[in-house]
């Protein structure tokens, strides 16, 4: 039988609960973080003035005159042991495609103007990340990152950065890397990144300090609202949806772009529903069921 891990609960200041499902970045600690939090929400509880999920932990803000830190407690005591069980789970989730230009010219030239900030400032940031993973072969590397699916665990810093961690990979599996000795003072909108076991796209040019492994041929925000699929948001980033990378070479990479820029672009999506019990017994398999040919 699989248990999820039992939170602990921290008073921060007069107007905070903190609560931590564990301290390492696990699959579940999430599915259970967007449950509470889900649930949370549906009760519209008086007095809860914000409600965040994070990638192993989630924080709600109260007003203190309307409910007490103990009352709250008490309430959410309530709904984590509901959400305990994961055979109770059920998460309604979209999929979507992300086209990605891996090694591209763009992320190659930022590696080189910031390479003094580098742990190896000789090698673009893909060939470093391809050398600490054990890779020799760029195509073989590619595959393995692209292959896996990506849970969005949490969503912040700068809005529409979505932080997203591999599915179904065995830990040993994962595609690591540590962030730049001293952070960028510029990196391209669209890039996508990887520090520890997270994977980035950056939704706007700004600081950075993740390793730049390629370019995504389409937005993760919209605030001009000419695509369809983001006009009621102008995100695209949604806490437990998955993205699917997708390679594309040079000359796909600038039609999806035209396209962006006419307005006339379709994100690949589809709802799914996802089942925590499912996943944490037969991981992979599990997640190429959803897949299916997406």
């Amino acid at each position: 039988m699989f248990n999820l891990p039992e939170t602990n609960f921290h008073f921060c200041g007069d107007e905070y609960i903190y609560a931590e499902i564990s301290r390492d970045m696990r699959a579940e600690s999430n599915f259970k973080a967007l449950a509470v939090t889900e649930e949370l929400r549906r009760r519209n509880i008086p007095g809860i003035i914000d409600i965040v999920s994070s990638n192993a932990s989630y924080l709600v803000r109260y007003n203190p005159d309307v409910i007490s830190a103990r009352d709250l407690v008490d309430y959410l005591k309530e709904i984590d042991f509901t959400k305990s069980d994961p055979a109770a789970l059920g998460l309604s989730v979209r999929m979507v495609e992300i086209p990605i230009w891996y090694d591209d010219p763009i992320t190659r030239e930022y590696s080189r103007r910031f390479s003094s900030r580098h742990q190896e400032p000789k090698l673009s940031n893909f060939d470093y990340v391809m050398k600490l993973n054990g890779f020799t072969d760029k195509e073989a590397f590619i595959d393995r990152h692209s292959s896996a699916p990506y849970l969005i665990t949490m969503v912040g810093f700068l809005p529409g950065t979505a932080w997203h961690f591999p599915l179904g990979v065995k830990p040993d599996e994962i595609i690591q890397a540590p962030k730049y000795k001293s952070p960028r003072t510029d990196t391209p909108e669209r890039s996508v990144a990887i520090g520890g076991a997270f994977n980035v796209i950056y939704p706007v040019k700004g600081t950075g300090s993740y390793q730049l492994i390629g370019m995504s041929a389409v937005p993760v925000v919209d605030l001009s609202n000419q695509l369809i699929d983001l006009k009621d948001t102008s995100f695209l980033a949604r806490p437990g949806d998955i993205w699917k990378y997708r390679p594309v070479n040079e000359s796909e990479y600038t039609s999806i772009e035209e396209e962006v820029q006419s307005g006339r672009y379709r994100y690949k999506m589809k709802e799914i529903d996802l089942s925590p019990m499912e996943y944490m017994a037969k991981g992979k398999e599990y997640m190429y069921e959803l897949m299916g040919d997406f």
